[in-house]
């Protein structure tokens, strides 16, 4: 009895994770925050389902689950609500905009050159109360620091400077990016810019704290591909693969990427950290294999497992700390912990607790793309994993399991993006091994070791992956595109694809 209890707890909770996302997003939708009163309601509405819920666990079992589920939604909403009120209670007062402030703080972020000057997150440590303590800063040249004089402004640096700023603004079109929505995400509360004419002095060129260094080794690899490869056509994308920094790929090539459905791979996507910390714990549990004395104090596999997953903490933080990142980093964190402690873990249960430390961390990430994409890939390979995916070698293997990616995010590219690249499979069948396994690593390498070959390498390789992908780009008909389906049909079509990969034998599974 205890022997069946114990997965259908464990399945519970999986549904719990699931709801109170939901109930997070939920919160994300609404268009403007619920009066305090309403906070109120659905927190004692949330306390009454817990105590029916633990009242009626063993009369009622199943009416006892369900009042479970309508108080892990409320929790989500409550906890999504709960920071964004932290959030939003740091605003910029109406009198202060258009107005001088003088302000100290440190350079937090990779300061993005454009034509005109830089753009950069400016975290203070001295300022006016009622001014938020996180910006974003845009220093515009002028005509004598244009010919060369500008202040260059570095990651970590300390400055005490004069600005102007207003509160977040963006426009608000349907399908579209919403910029004042990244800005809240971000934890940027007020925009500006440095005066000319005010203040600007240097105070501290490297302030001693661990995300600053990180920052200032970004910026050190960023400047190092820039230097090796100032002509390359796809320096920027060797960038994006080492630390994450997309911003420098053109827009033509963003295009190309879209068209042939190979996006994903330019990103920091679980496939890159995965394989990072495979190696790593490959050649720290051979090497460890070869020490006696310590293969007899600490297995080999477990050490192997620890080093491997150091080795991704350390390259989800190189490369920016996206949402794919961190998936990948707290499923291999879960594995890596359950092999320590010899627990056997089902993959659905990392990925559900990947899920739940994921939105508690960051509530907003629900609403960002890669979000979804992320964890409905690793969805969509459990769903057809686990002997699902019938006899046949390797080649037959990752042909089924591609199409089910593909056929599996149909519904979320057009509702994310609006368009689904019909030559996907054929450019991902090129791209996946050589960009995973030929060209980040080559990039990593030389983000390790500043060796010329390297960068030339890896930027030769990019090359030849891109010959046959950009041909099959400017196929006519390479790309799917429309205008983003109602919410209503885009569920629809999502329950439909996932029910069209379910085991054979499903009823009406050839009508999906």
């Amino acid at each position: 009895m205890a022997a069946r209890a114990a997965p259908v707890r464990f399945r519970f909770m999986r549904i719990m994770t699931i709801v109170f996302c939901g109930g997070v997003l939920g919160f994300q939708l609404i268009p403007a925050m619920p009066r305090h009163t309403a906070f109120v309601a659905l927190g004692l509405g949330m306390a009454f389902a817990m105590l029916a819920a633990w009242g009626l666990r063993r009369r009622w079992s199943g009416g006892g689950r369900g009042l479970w589920l309508v108080a892990g939604v409320l929790a989500g909403f409550l906890y999504a609500g709960w920071r964004a009120e932290i959030r939003l209670s740091e605003a910029l007062p109406l009198a202060l905009e258009g107005q001088d402030i003088a302000v100290t703080g440190v350079v937090a972020s990779l300061p993005q050159a454009f034509e005109r000057g830089q753009r950069f997150v400016f975290e203070l440590d001295e300022r006016p109360r009622s001014v938020p303590g996180r910006i974003s800063l845009t220093w515009y040249a002028g005509p004598d620091e244009a010919a060369g004089q500008t202040p260059g402004f570095r990651a970590g640096q300390r400055w005490r400077l004069t600005v102007r700023l207003k509160r977040p603004h963006g426009n608000l079109n349907p399908h579209g990016f919403d910029y004042e929505g990244w800005l809240l995400q971000q934890d940027i509360r007020a925009t500006g810019y440095v005066r000319p004419d005010g203040e600007r002095a240097l105070l501290d060129p490297a302030v001693p704290a661990f995300g600053l260094a990180v920052e200032r080794l970004r910026e050190a690899v960023r400047d190092r591909f820039r230097q090796a490869l100032p002509e390359g056509a796809y320096t920027g994308v060797l960038i994006a693969l080492a630390i994450g920094d997309q911003r420098a790929i053109p827009a033509e090539q963003w295009r190309v990427f879209a068209r042939t459905g190979i996006s994903h791979l330019v990103a920091i996507s679980g496939m890159h950290v995965t394989m990072i910390a495979a190696l790593a714990a490959l050649l720290v549990g051979g090497g460890w294999r070869r020490w006696p004395r310590l293969a007899l104090r600490w297995p080999a596999q477990q050490a192997g497992v620890m080093a491997g997953f150091l080795v991704a903490w350390g390259y989800c933080l190189l490369a920016g700390w996206g949402v794919p990142a961190q998936r990948t980093l707290y499923m291999l964190g879960c594995v890596s912990l359950a092999l320590v402690l010899r627990r056997d873990v089902a993959p659905s249960r990392v990925l559900a607790a990947a899920l739940g430390v994921v939105v508690v961390i960051d509530p907003w990430s629900v609403l960002a793309a890669g979000f979804w994409l992320s964890f409905g890939a690793v969805a969509v390979l459990l769903l057809v994993s686990a002997g699902r995916l019938g006899p046949g070698g390797w080649l037959t293997t990752a042909l089924r399991t591609q199409w089910a990616v593909t056929l599996g995010l149909v519904p979320a590219l057009l509702v994310l993006f609006q368009q689904f690249s019909l030559v996907s499979p054929f450019a991902n069948a090129i791209a996946i091994p050589l960009i995973s396994f030929v060209v980040t690593p080559l990039a990593l390498l030389f983000a390790l070791l500043p060796l010329q070959m390297l960068a030339d390498l890896a930027h030769g390789a990019m090359v030849l992956t891109m010959l046959p992908v950009a041909w099959l780009g400017e196929l006519p008909g390479a790309a799917w595109q429309q205008a983003a389906p109602p919410p209503v049909l885009a569920v629809l079509a999502g329950a439909g694809c996932l029910w069209a990969l379910l085991p054979r034998g499903t009823p009406a599974r050839p009508h999906a």
